[in-house]
């Protein structure tokens, strides 16, 4: 058996991704410079969007999916006149118009789309249509059609306005496509528009004051340890409780086994972290003092190992 590349990394960097280059890219050109063994990312950036990147190492891949219902915030600039086929400014013009909004047209608009809203995604994005991704079939020249979808905009600030242009900061759920925003946005307005910038700025509690560069990190790994970008495998976790554990039951769920915590001292640590014995039915992280131990499954006062964080 051939021996493993990489190192054993353990942890979460968040990435200030650059302009031109897909998320795949920035991840691998990011494990590249840390020598990681294994690696992967949580949510998404075209190409043509900059910004917060949280990329998982080892261990921390096994939380993602614990990651992934996240809020994110957007800043981005709308270009009004014009809708492309691709709703930013890589695409072809497909419908134009002298007409431009107002500044109150503007704000009218953004208050339409805040809340729970129905938004169509974009024909070039990655989601999946009979097995194949519809940019890749709306670059063969397919009508490619995709269903809408609900989505939740907690808000839609318009932070500046010029008449051809407008800026706005957007915080929003899973799912939000801020081109769509921006295309319907026009639409309702009567004029059309397309995304010309765009930058996300936070990623759950990660925001782009946490995040590195590839240059930066580049810098950093060649005079310091890969700690120093490093943030915990736990990091996202914060609102998944924690529970405290003794080094006895966390050996029982590193080796798969249930832990019942039946004793007084268990219930009282239950209590501690929110859980109530009698009803508990959750997803906690389990850990002793010094470290995390598993993601697990708690009914009652048993719990079950989901991820055993080996680090």
């Amino acid at each position: 058996m051939g021996r493993k590349k990489g190192l054993p990394i353990n942890g979460w960097l968040i990435l200030d991704k650059p302009l031109e280059m897909s998320s795949t890219q920035a991840l691998s050109k990011a494990r590249y410079i840390l020598n990681a063994r294994k690696a992967g990312h949580a949510g998404t950036l075209d190409p043509a969007a900059t910004g917060v990147l949280p990329l998982a190492f080892g261990e921390a891949t096994k939380t993602v999916s614990y990651f992934q219902a996240a809020t994110k915030t957007y800043r981005f600039t709308a270009r009004w006149g014009a809708a492309t086929n691709t709703d930013d400014a890589e695409g072809e013009f497909i419908q134009t118009s002298d007409s431009r909004p107002s500044e109150e047209q503007v704000q009218e608009a953004a208050r339409t789309l805040t809340g729970e809203i129905s938004q169509v995604p974009p024909q070039y994005s990655a989601i999946k249509v009979k097995g194949e991704r519809a940019y890749a079939l709306a670059r063969k020249g397919e009508d490619v059609k995709l269903s809408a979808r609900k989505v939740f905009v907690l808000d839609l600030r318009l932070l500046s306005h010029t008449g051809e242009e407008s800026e706005f900061e957007c915080h929003c759920s899973k799912g939000t496509y801020i081109r769509s925003l921006a295309r319907d946005m026009g639409e309702s307005m009567g004029c059309f528009g397309h995304v010309t910038a765009l930058r996300r700025t936070a990623v759950g509690q990660f925001t782009e004051n946490d995040a590195f560069s590839l240059d930066e990190l580049e810098k950093i790994v060649q005079s310091a340890p890969t700690e120093n970008v490093l943030l915990p495998v736990e990091a996202p976790l914060d609102d998944i409780p924690a529970l405290y554990i003794t080094d006895n039951e966390a050996s029982r769920l590193k080796n798969g086994q249930s832990v019942v915590l039946f004793s007084k001292d268990g219930q009282r640590r239950m209590n501690d972290a929110g859980l109530d014995p009698k009803s508990a039915n959750d997803t906690v992280l389990a850990r002793t003092y010094k470290k995390p131990i598993a993601l697990v499954d708690i009914k009652g006062v048993e719990m079950k190992p989901v991820r055993v964080l080996n680090v």
